[in-house]
């Protein structure tokens, strides 16, 4: 005996696909929560240093030493802060650290986006076996280079002068210039040439037409390579240590190994341990405040030029 199959109702369907919804709209909704968390427990991770040595900063010398006291202080004391200030002579070494920044990265701004057109618009033999050694710099750290690096501009008279940071800036060689170059090449590959025809047209040459047309279009690239190369300048140890000799051509980060002596020579070698942990933070946080202070006012602004720029999707 045949049986016969009866199609479910059409309310049947609809309960079924309702059901379906509600257990997909579960299913996401345990999926983002555990992004979040998975998230928030990462940031956590970046963001525990930093709130630690802004909670060490404001500890008093009692809060230091009561085991009860770990991250907010019962005494609130800023006087971390005025000694640290002291201590890093900080408004000359500001002035270092702010040229030494401003000069490299206007250099690298300037060079990286002329070298990134020339990849992304001009045809010429070894073109991409160019750019490959220019991203494979990317992968080489300058410890192994340090030494030839040394000599050459020992050579040049540069040493204890910023030269060795600068005029390589210029070339599109400063600290982390090959990330910059890519930057702007995948930026200017998804430029439209009708823009440059037209310049063509009008009779711009191809440095009018990239000074002209392209460089005001490319606000995007600029503003994330600045702001990263403004911070990757402003933290630098590495290079300054190595080239700079006078401590009076030091930048802010060169001399917070110095900030344990010079508060030994401010207080005639009384300075406690404690004390000296707090003003120690309070110097750390006085050297990156500039930069968090310039990321708070542009980061909506720089968070748009990631999307515009080319490094994602």
């Amino acid at each position: 005996m045949q049986t016969v199959r009866t199609r479910p109702s059409i309310g049947a369907r609809m309960a079924l696909a309702a059901e379906g919804i509600r257990r997909w709209k579960i299913a996401y909704r345990i999926y983002r929560l555990f992004i979040y968390l998975f998230l928030i427990g990462l940031s956590f991770v970046f963001l525990y240093p930093f709130l630690f040595m802004i909670s060490t900063s404001f500890k008093s010398p009692g809060d230091l030493v009561d085991p009860t006291v770990y991250w907010i202080p019962k005494q609130f004391s800023v006087k971390g802060y005025f000694d640290a200030y002291a201590a890093l002579n900080y408004l000359p070494y500001l002035k270092n650290t702010v040229v030494l920044t401003l000069l490299t990265v206007t250099g690298q701004m300037l060079s990286c986006a002329v070298v990134g057109y020339g990849f992304a618009r001009f045809r010429f033999p070894g073109r991409e076996l160019l750019f490959a050694l220019a991203m494979f710099t990317m992968i080489v750290p300058p410890q192994t280079i340090i030494v030839p690096m040394f000599i050459q501009y020992k050579e040049l008279n540069w040493i204890n002068t910023i030269l060795p940071m600068v005029v390589p800036s210029f070339f599109a060689n400063g600290l982390r210039g090959a990330l910059f170059i890519f930057i702007f090449r995948q930026f200017f590959r998804g430029l439209p040439h009708e823009l440059e025809d037209a310049a063509r047209v009008d009779g711009c040459g191809s440095l009018r037409t990239f000074v002209r047309i392209v460089l005001p279009v490319s606000i995007p690239p600029l503003l994330v390579s600045a702001i990263l190369s403004v911070v990757w300048h402003w933290n630098d140890f590495f290079e300054p240590a190595i080239f700079l000799v006078d401590r009076d051509k030091f930048t802010l980060p060169m001399m917070l190994p110095f900030l344990g002596q010079s508060l030994n020579s401010m207080s005639g070698g009384t300075a406690s341990a404690n004390v000296g942990q707090a003003t120690t933070m309070a110097g750390c946080v006085l050297v990156i405040l500039p930069i968090l202070i310039l990321y708070l006012e542009i980061q909506r602004y720089f968070m748009k030029s990631i999307e515009r720029s080319g490094i994602v999707g």
